[in-house]
C-alpha cells in the first residue's frame, strides 16, 4: 500500500494495475453467453473517458448516474474513476422526487440516466441547469433513445484516453446517498484512499487466486455490488458472470462456472427454496459471502445441511465499506459478523462513553483508512458522528466477545434493512403525514422470511376521517422507490408512547411481529 501511495492514488491506476496481461481473457460476462474481455473493458473506459473530457468535467465534478446494470454501466464507473470525476451512483427505483433532491444537492455537471425517465429527468435537469445529460440502456443494442442522445453511442465515437488521471488518497472518488433519521438524504463521502484500502484487504483476507470466477447477481448503484464485488474481482484479474439481476434459477445454472458468490440473505432464502439446489450445484464454489443485512442463523444452518457450505458472513456500511468478516480460515460462527478487519479498529463503548467488557452490548464505533473522512455539505453532521479520538459512530448496537468476534444485536433505532436495501422511516412518514385524513404515523420494520424485513405502516387517522389503505398506498406510489413502499398498513386510533410522550415503536413490532409469518 506505502508504494501505492506514492503513485497516482487514482483506485482506476490500482485496478488497472492488477488487470491480466493477457488482456484478451474475459471480464464479463452476460446471462445471455455475450462476453466482454479485458482489452474491450480497458477500451470502452478510455473511450468513455475520453468524452467525459470534452464535456469539460474536471476533477472533482461530480457525474451523476441512474441506470440499470450492464457492462456499459460498469464501464462507466471506471471512465468516472479515470477521469478523476465523482461518481454519483443512485438507485434505479429511485422517483422523481428523490432524484429532485440529490441533484440538486450534489449539483452533477452530467447526469445519465434510463430512457424511460426521459420526461421527468429531463425536467429535473432543465430546473437545475444540468446542460449535459444522456441515456444509458441496460441493452445499448437495442436502446430506444426516445430523442435523447445515448451515452455510449457518443463516447464510442471518440479516441480513447490513455491518461490516468491524478489524484491523491484523500480526494473524493464517489458521493453515496444514505437516508437519514431526519428525513434529509446524507452523502456520504467516499476517498480512493477508502476504496483502495477495503479493496485490497478484502482481496487478500477473503483468499482470491488465479482462476476465481465471481457470480455478479447484486446492482451496483452500492457498496455490496459496485466496491465490494466488483472491486475484488478487478483487482484479481477475474471474470465476472454479471447477470443484470437476480434470479434464483438462473443463479443456479451458472454457479457451476463461479468459485465464489456473494449475495444478500433473501438471496440465500430464495436459492435454499428451489428443488434443484443441491451440494452438486455448488461443487466449483469455494466462497459464500452474505452481507447488507443480517443474516438469519435458521438460513446459515440450513444451508450448511444443504450444501455443506458455511457462509461466511461480514459488515459494512456506506459510510465504511467493509468492517469485519468471518475468517476464510478459521470458525466461521452463524448469528456474527466476524472479525474486524486488519488494519481496522473497532471497538463497543457504553452509554457512559466507556469500553464495554467482552459480551457487553454497546455503541459499535470504527476507525481505519476505510471510513469516510464526511458528508457533503454536512459540517455539524460530521462534527457528530466522530468522536474526539477519531472513531465513526456507526448507530449499529453490538458486542465483542473474548474471542473477538462481532456480533451486532440492533441498529439505529429507525433503520429498516428490506432485501439488502436501507429503508429509514422517516422519510416515509413525512409523506405520509401529509395525506389527507392522516394525523400521524409510524413506520417500522417487521420479520419477513423473504426480505429479512418488510417495511409497514401504522396510521392514526383524524377524527371523522374516511381513510383505508388502498388510499394510503396510492398517495405514496410513485414518490418513493417500491422497496420503501409498506408491504401492510395498519389503520388505528392511537400509537403506544411512553412517559415523556414518544413513540413506542418497539411496541409496534411486537404488536404485528407475526404478520408476515
Amino acid at each position: 500500500m506505502d508504494s501505492y501511495k506514492k503513485m497516482n492514488a487514482n483506485l482506476y491506476a490500482l485496478l488497472q494495475s492488477r488487470f491480466p496481461g493477457d488482456r484478451s481473457l474475459a471480464a464479463l460476462e452476460k446471462a445471455s453467453g455475450k462476453t466482454y474481455s479485458y482489452a474491450t473493458l480497458e477500451e470502452s473506459t478510455a473511450r468513455y473517458t475520453g468524452f467525459i473530457r470534452t464535456l469539460g468535467v474536471v476533477a472533482g465534478d461530480r457525474i451523476a448516474v441512474q441506470v440499470e446494470k450492464s457492462p456499459e454501466a460498469l464501464f462507466l464507473y471506471l471512465a468516472c474513476l479515470q477521469s478523476g470525476a465523482v461518481y454519483l451512483p443512485l438507485n434505479s427505483a429511485y422517483q422523481e422526487g428523490e432524484i429532485d433532491y440529490f441533484l440538486g444537492d450534489a449539483t452533477p455537471k452530467v447526469v445519465i440516466y434510463q430512457p424511460k425517465n426521459e420526461m421527468w429527468m429531463g425536467t429535473l435537469c432543465d430546473k437545475h441547469g444540468i446542460k449535459h445529460r444522456f441515456t444509458l440502456a441496460e441493452d445499448n443494442e437495442t436502446e430506444n433513445e426516445a430523442g435523447r442522445s445515448s451515452w455510449h453511442e457518443n463516447a464510442m465515437k471518440h479516441p480513447p484516453m490513455l491518461e490516468i488521471v491524478r489524484r491523491g488518497p484523500d480526494d473524493l472518488a464517489s458521493i453515496l446517498y444514505t437516508s437519514g433519521t431526519t428525513g434529509r438524504s446524507k452523502g456520504a463521502m467516499i476517498t480512493h484512499r477508502n476504496l483502495s484500502s477495503n479493496a485490497l484487504t478484502l482481496h487478500s483476507y477473503w483468499g482470491f487466486k488465479p482462476g476465481d470466477v465471481l457470480l455478479h447477481a447484486l446492482p451496483i448503484f452500492h457498496v455490496h455490488g459496485l466496491f465490494v464485488a466488483c472491486h475484488t474481482a478487478l483487482l484479481n484479474g477475474s471474470k465476472m458472470i454479471f447477470h443484470s439481476k437476480f434470479d434464483a434459477k438462473a443463479a443456479i445454472a451458472a454457479l457451476p462456472r463461479a468459485t465464489v458468490f456473494m449475495g444478500v440473505p433473501t438471496m440465500y432464502v430464495r436459492l435454499l427454496a428451489e428443488p434443484a439446489f443441491s451440494t452438486q450445484t455448488c461443487a466449483n464454489i469455494r466462497l459464500f459471502v452474505s452481507g447488507s443485512a443480517p443474516l438469519l442463523a435458521e438460513t446459515f444452518h440450513a444451508f450448511l445441511a444443504c450444501t455443506g457450505h458455511r457462509i461466511l458472513e461480514r459488515y459494512g456500511m456506506t459510510e465504511t465499506g467493509m468492517i469485519t468478516s468471518n475468517p476464510l480460515d478459521g470458525e466461521r460462527r452463524g448469528g456474527t459478523v466476524g472479525l474486524a478487519l486488519p488494519g481496522i479498529a473497532v471497538r463497543v463503548l457504553d452509554d457512559a462513553g466507556k469500553n464495554c467488557a467482552p459480551g457487553e452490548i454497546g455503541g459499535l464505533q470504527v476507525k481505519g483508512d476505510n471510513v469516510l473522512p464526511g458528508y457533503w455539505q454536512m459540517p455539524e453532521k460530521n462534527k457528530e458522528e466522530f468522536t474526539a479520538d477519531g472513531y465513526f459512530k456507526t448507530g449499529d448496537v453490538g458486542k465483542i466477545d473474548a474471542d473477538d468476534y462481532v456480533t451486532i444485536v440492533g441498529r439505529s433505532k429507525d433503520l429498516v434493512i428490506s432485501g439488502g436495501y436501507n429503508v429509514y422511516p422517516k422519510e416515509i412518514e413525512l409523506l405520509l403525514d401529509e395525506i389527507p385524513g392522516v394525523a400521524e404515523s409510524a413506520v417500522i420494520g417487521l420479520p419477513h422470511p423473504d426480505f429479512g424485513e418488510a417495511v409497514a405502516a401504522v396510521i392514526v387517522k383524524k377524527p371523522s376521517a374516511i381513510l383505508v389503505d388502498s388510499d394510503v398506498m396510492t398517495a405514496i406510489k410513485g414518490k418513493l422507490a417500491a422497496f420503501k413502499l409498506p408491504k401492510r398498513v395498519f389503520l388505528v386510533e392511537d400509537l403506544p408512547r411512553n412517559a415523556m410522550g414518544k413513540v413506542q415503536k418497539n411496541e409496534l413490532r411486537k404488536r404485528y411481529a407475526d404478520t408476515f409469518k
